[in-house]
């Protein structure tokens, strides 16, 4: 199946060179990139050792120290492998190497790659080192198949997705390094993804007046002022939980509030409390006014706590993923083809989560979110202990790219 144009059939070429990308998958696992605290040069130096071992020519871009800093990384270099067939679109396929710090709870090594029962289990390995190989086999079988094409395929490899992607996909465009006319994003799920939720970061911080816990007349608590903030927030989550979005895999709107530190000792009245929260966008709401509603429930909350100043400052925004005009052939041609390898309807639904796939698509890239994965990003367990992939899933997913950029840049 999947001969294109006299070409040598796609998924025989990718079954063929399957151990050697499994191993390939094995060592980007190995290499550590946890973020944070993101000290990634390492892997992407990896990486494009990998890569060149496959016969591919990588563009090695190091992020500037400081760039890192400001990001609140240590280190990144960007990589990029692009592949002329002849005149015609420039489709890229991004993936990201960063990953979230193993935490606790793990059966196996989480960079020991171990495979069991058919399944690799590491941090990263699904979330989303994996599309690293899927990409780039998916990218060596459309090569080896002499399928006359016509078009440019990029491989962008980044590493700053789990803090926003700044230095890593918004880098690479505003520098001029591409300009893809389509964008396939990194997937965690056999479905294809076209919409997704975006995302705000807040912290608040509340100044008080400490005081001996003997007299706390004479000082302003922060932690009580906190505790008039956070029980608006919640109140605020739950009439979020009523907002319904109209796209299948999306539900409503939410508040959390992840982390909160303040105090100086048991005894003495808190003069400062800061915490974080996250605010879940879907892709119907305006990010200007989810962000200040939050600002404005925040306040009100704390005007009334005598002595207490309120500062709220945005750590990150993530736009919401919507679809974008240009993108329906390729999501029309990946969920067909994907139905058809894994022999079960693969549907198109939004996610959740958020991803760098917005990011080209705030740049006026049609893109669309499609990778190696199971069924569901829960099954994955995906930034929790024992994260793992299905092998053959990886297979599959390699065969459907494959054969879906067959299909777009048929000459």
């Amino acid at each position: 199946m999947n001969e294109q144009s006299g070409g040598q059939d796609i998924e025989a070429i990718v079954t063929d060179r399957f151990n050697e990308e499994v191993a390939f998958l094995s060592e980007l696992v190995k290499t550590p990139s946890d973020n944070p605290k993101g000290d990634c040069a390492a892997h992407g130096e990896r990486a494009g050792d990998l890569l060149e071992g496959l016969g591919f020519e990588v563009e090695r871009y190091a992020v500037p120290g400081d760039a890192c800093r400001a990001n609140g990384m240590i280190s990144a270099t960007n990589l990029i492998v692009r592949h002329r067939f002849g005149s015609g679109p420039v489709i890229a396929l991004n993936a990201h190497g960063d990953v979230v710090p193993p935490g606790e709870g793990w059966s196996v090594d989480p960079y020991g790659a171990q495979i069991k029962d058919g399944w690799m289990y590491g941090r990263g390995v699904a979330v989303s080192k994996s599309d690293y190989a899927t990409y780039a086999f998916a990218l060596l079988a459309l090569k080896q198949s002499g399928a006359e094409l016509g078009g440019t395929v990029e491989l962008h490899f980044t590493y700053d997705e789990e803090v926003g992607g700044e230095i890593g996909p918004v880098r690479l465009l505003s520098e001029g390094l591409t300009n893809p006319d389509l964008v396939i994003s990194a997937g965690f799920s056999y479905n294809i993804v076209t919409a997704h939720n975006g995302c705000l970061h807040l912290e608040v911080e509340l100044r008080g007046k400490s005081a001996h816990a003997a007299r706390p007349d004479t000082g302003h608590d922060a932690l009580a002022a906190a505790t008039e903030a956070l029980g608006a927030i919640y109140e605020l989550g739950e009439r979020l939980s009523e907002v319904r979005s109209s796209i299948e895999g999306i539900e409503c709107p939410s508040v959390t509030v992840g982390l909160i530190e303040g105090g100086i000792n048991t005894n003495v009245v808190p003069d400062r409390v800061t915490f974080r929260l996250d605010r879940r966008m879907i892709p119907e709401e305006n990010a200007s006014d989810a962000e200040a509603d939050l600002r404005r429930v925040i306040e009100d909350a704390v005007a009334p706590c005598e002595g207490i100043t309120v500062e709220i400052r945005q750590i990150m925004l993530a736009m919401p993923l919507e679809p974008l005009e240009g993108s329906e052939r390729a999501v029309e041609i990946l969920q067909r083809v994907a139905s058809n390898v894994f022999d079960t309807e693969i549907g198109v639904i939004g996610v959740p989560l958020y991803t760098d796939a917005r990011l080209y698509m705030q740049a006026g890239i049609p893109t669309v979110i499609y990778g190696a994965g199971p069924r569901s990003l829960l099954e994955a367990n995906a930034h929790r202990a024992d994260e793992r992939l299905e092998l053959d899933d990886l297979r599959k997913a390699t065969i459907v790219v494959a054969s879906a950029l067959c299909e777009l840049l048929a000459a």
